[in-house]
């Protein structure tokens, strides 16, 4: 703490000292003021500059060294000034009060908290920025909420000085003018309590509330605004239409028709969307042929002598498209049809809130789920057209492995297909911009699977990019900038891996002003809502995460909240997001890693379990990896999770359950785990954490008491 910081706090605790020390409350008692009534009446008529001026000072002071005494300073300025310069009075020295106790909690206190508690503040000060003023405005307006709180919280937020004084100024001066009309009742008056009765308190809580119900009509106006170009149906076809049918629009017509409600499903290419087309299915296909192969290179590690399997490339993409079949029922029209979902195939176009066509054909539904996910981003490169170049949607189509491939893409999908194409064959260079793989994972994590990787073959280019390719007799060449210089990457195929744009264009959305993010995604609140509430959003199209159980997970809450938002909405709930990147070992994470927590702030022990110590890895020749969760200093909590281990995926469901409903570790330590299994994994973690949080203070005490049980009691 500086020495600026550490003088204003001795100075605060001085006046407060002095204060107490020469008996100040008694000054600004009821008894006090009653018996001096006269007196001050007397003083003001005497000199009545120099009494204002001593008053004014006064209530500053009290009220920016959030000292007792407030209100009965405002009910004698009534008393004594009257209404008109009580208010006057009143009004400018509470609110200078106020900023001083407002900037004093911000300079001493808002810089260590930050660091302490970034994240929370973080979210906080979103809301701020977003309705600080409103918020600001309905905490003055209500006396229920003590004012020197209320200055010293808002202290630490990101409100501007500026703002808090003028709303502050605002809205204090409904109550001041109560409390100062009040005031000329002062001297008769029996206590201060007469003046906080059930009524007065009432009045004051419905002014509060006012901004707040200010803004809900503006909300309104500004709907029926936006919605005024457009003529309602005064009927609807149907309740709900989803646009959509990957894995978010699905599970939203599927929860819909289960609760009696007529729904359309559209869709314009294939059921299922990219994870049973182009995404999870056929890249988990290619990653288990993949493994295979790899399993019998490395078989000499399980005693295996002369064993060699030949990868015939196109009958693995035949696996993968058998794997895609396999699964195509389950999310088939047919299927959707016998569960009551009326299944349409087309291209949809909105053309007002309530109305979709398809093939000439228009709907009406009084609310409407885009669901239209997410397509490969592609980069703008110079030469790029020369190439026929790969993304995770048309890659399905080879049938011949490339020969050399080059991966633009360092995130979880350049991985796995990385990883995968290496094993089936490719000679792969992987291309990253950034310094690490998988940027989001910690550094130790990253580095472990560069490495894994180039024991494998590949080669990892990190700190490189891409801006133009050039075509010569012998195939392509990348040409990459990096911190050293230019160089150049020869390849043959070009495999496209830097994450998903969302959908957003070709059906209406444009027309009709939906509201989009800077990142191009459908911008919706917290029940997923867009600018048109009517209008909901789930799954790639919007984010946070693009994955197909976070779509899935959003879908029960757009269709619940479209069918029966009147009644009860629900705000989605991303507290416990898990999710994994499928290499070989695989990542799995849910909540924070170090990585978050030191960018924000968090205070964490860090409990860590190698695998090469589990059983089961080692029957198994997959002893690589660890457990690694975060938990607060001497606290069980789960705060985050890092499993880098074969099956990760499948372990972490005990962490994502245990966070969900609060179960820290030492009820994990206490679950039987079946011998021998990866999961046993999990018990061992939260041992090494109760072993490391072992009451060390109490085994001498525990060794005597042993010791004097192994002595004979009959002497």
């Amino acid at each position: 703490m500086n020495k600026s910081k550490i003088g204003l706090i001795a100075t605060f605790s001085l006046l407060v000292v002095l204060f107490f020390t020469f008996n100040g409350p008694q000054y600004i008692s009821l008894n006090f003021v009653q018996s001096n009534y006269q007196w001050l009446g007397q003083q003001l008529q005497n000199q009545p500059i120099l009494f204002s001026v001593i008053f004014f000072i006064s209530y500053i002071v009290i009220t920016g060294l959030s000292l007792p005494g407030a209100a009965l300073l405002t009910l004698l300025a009534g008393s004594l000034f009257g209404i008109y310069w009580g208010v006057f009075f009143v009004s400018f020295a509470s609110t200078i009060g106020a900023t001083i106790a407002f900037l004093g909690s911000r300079f001493i206190f808002r810089d260590y908290l930050e660091r302490k508690f970034m994240r929370q503040l973080a979210v906080i000060n979103q809301g701020m920025k977003k309705q600080g003023s409103y918020y600001l405005l309905s905490l003055r307006l209500i006396p229920l909420f003590p004012f020197f709180i209320v200055n010293l919280t808002m202290g630490l937020t990101q409100l501007s000085i500026k703002r808090y004084f003028i709303i502050s100024q605002l809205g204090m001066l409904p109550g001041t003018v109560l409390y100062v009309f009040a005031g000329t009742q002062l001297a008769q008056l029996e206590s201060l309590s007469g003046l906080i009765s059930p009524s007065i308190l009432l009045t004051l809580t419905l002014i509060g509330l006012f901004p707040l119900i200010v803004k809900s009509i503006l909300n309104r106006v500004e709907q029926r605004k936006r919605y005024r170009q457009f003529k309602k149906p005064e009927t609807f076809d149907r309740n709900l239409i989803v646009i959509g049918a990957g894995a978010g629009g699905l599970v939203s017509a599927y929860i819909a028709s289960a609760v009696k409600a007529k729904v359309t499903l559209i869709e314009k290419h294939a059921m299922g969307g990219d994870c049973l087309n182009t995404g999870c299915v056929p890249s988990k296909a290619l990653i288990r042929a993949a493994k295979f192969a790899h399993d019998v290179k490395e078989s000499s590690n399980l005693g295996f002598e002369d064993s060699v399997a030949t990868v015939n490339f196109a009958k693995v993409m035949t696996k993968v498209h058998q794997a895609i079949k396999a699964i195509e029922p389950h999310d088939s029209v047919d299927r959707y049809t016998k569960l009551g979902v009326e299944v349409l195939q087309g291209e949809a176009k909105l053309i007002d809130p309530w109305t979709v066509e398809i093939n000439n054909q228009r709907l009406t539904a009084n609310n409407v789920i885009i669901a239209t996910g997410a397509r490969p981003a592609i980069p703008s490169i110079e030469g790029l057209d020369l190439v026929n170049y790969l993304t995770s949607e048309n890659l399905w189509q080879l049938t011949q492995c490339p020969k050399r491939l080059l991966v633009l893409g360092g995130g979880p999908i350049g991985c796995e297909l990385s990883q995968a194409f290496a094993r089936l064959g490719s000679q792969v260079t992987l291309i990253q911009r950034n310094l690490f793989l998988m940027p989001k994972e910690d550094k130790e994590v990253s580095e472990y699977i560069k490495q894994q990787f180039i024991n494998e073959g590949i080669t990892v280019l990190n700190e490189h990019q891409s801006y133009k390719i050039t075509k010569t007799a012998q195939g392509y060449l990348m040409h990459c900038t990096t911190p050293t210089g230019d160089v150049t990457v020869p390849f043959d195929s070009l495999l496209i891996a830097l994450g998903r744009s969302a959908n957003t264009t070709g059906f209406g959305l444009e027309q009709l002003g939906v509201e989009l993010r800077s990142n191009r995604t459908i911008a919706v609140n917290d029940y997923l809502q867009t600018n048109y509430p009517n209008i909901y959003a789930v799954g790639d199209v919007t984010g946070p995460y693009q994955f197909t159980h976070v779509a899935a997970h959003q879908a029960w809450y757009s269709a619940v909240n479209s069918l029966f938002g009147s009644i009860k909405s629900f705000k989605v709930d991303y507290r416990v997001i898990p999710w994994a990147t499928f290499t070989d070992p695989e990542i799995a994470r849910v909540g924070i890693n170090k990585l978050e927590a030191n960018a924000q702030g968090i205070a964490i022990e860090a409990t860590r379990y190698e695998i090469s110590e589990l059983d089961r890895a080692i029957t198994d020749n997959n002893a690589k990896g660890w457990i690694e969760v975060l938990t607060p200093p001497k606290s069980d909590k789960i705060l985050g999770v890092t499993i880098v281990a074969t099956h990760a995926g499948e372990i972490i469901a005990e962490y994502v359950s245990a966070m969900k409903h609060n179960i820290g570790l030492n009820k994990l330590l206490g679950t039987i785990h079946i011998y021998p299994t990866m999961s046993e994994a999990n018990k061992y973690v939260a041992g090494n954490w109760k072993k490391n949080n072992s009451p060390v203070k109490l085994y001498p005490w525990l060794e005597k008491f042993h010791r004097w049980q192994r002595k004979d009691k009959k002497s």
